[in-house]
């Protein structure tokens, strides 16, 4: 994986069992949960597509803790209130660990590049945030879309990138809930992102 423009470890405890999702050339592909903790002792719930190949002689009971390589990935979702930008860890492999082995449980990096201005604003603390969409090129002309955030220093620095710019990033997978409004009242919803902690422009 040395080489590769995508590429994300997270280590975990299964925390919603694995479900069949699709089949794609004969291949059945299962979708389930990581529970990912943090320092603060919190913990991001991350989605995680793997092949019942690679799931093969792996314990994915609920509460074992698993190690997972692999790619951040985008897809939309299309149903009847529109297309929705789905994000998922697509597994390249796994294997069972012990809760002693959970450290550094969290790292992603991403080589891509910048696909609408970045959004800057402010926390009501005062904490300096900007969002951004990065392209990332897949096999087979194909790219995946995905949300980054960075904090203080580097949401000044990224907030005057125009679109287009090449970036690297290095950081964590994070899940956010937020809360979304519907004609009747208000729903809990995840949102996927990637909290950013170093940034890299490469010579072009």
């Amino acid at each position: 994986m040395a080489n590769e423009n995508n590429r994300v470890r997270l280590k975990g405890t299964l925390c919603e069992l694995p479900s069949f999702s699709h089949r794609i050339y004969g291949e059945g592909f299962y979708s389930m949960v990581l529970a990912v903790p943090r320092l603060s002792g919190a913990a991001d719930y991350v989605p995680i597509t793997v092949s019942e190949r690679l799931l093969t002689g792996i314990d994915a009971e609920y509460g074992q803790n698993l190690a997972v390589d692999g790619q951040f990935r985008s897809y939309n979702n299309y149903s009847d209130t529109g297309s929705r930008l789905q994000l998922t860890v697509f597994t390249k492999s796994i294997e069972n660990i012990e809760e002693d082995d959970i450290s550094e449980p969290n790292d992603i990096f991403l080589d891509g590049y910048l696909c609408k201005e970045p959004i800057y604003r402010q926390t009501p603390f005062g904490r300096e945030i900007s969002d951004m969409l990065i392209a990332v090129n897949r096999a087979y002309n194909k790219s995946d879309y995905i949300p980054v955030i960075a904090w203080s220093r580097n949401a000044r620095f990224c907030s005057g990138l125009p679109v287009g710019t090449h970036i690297k990033i290095y950081g964590r997978v994070q899940s956010r809930e937020y809360q979304k409004k519907t004609e009747e009242d208000y729903i809990v919803k995840t949102a996927y992102e990637i909290s950013a902690s170093k940034l890299e422009m490469p010579e072009e």
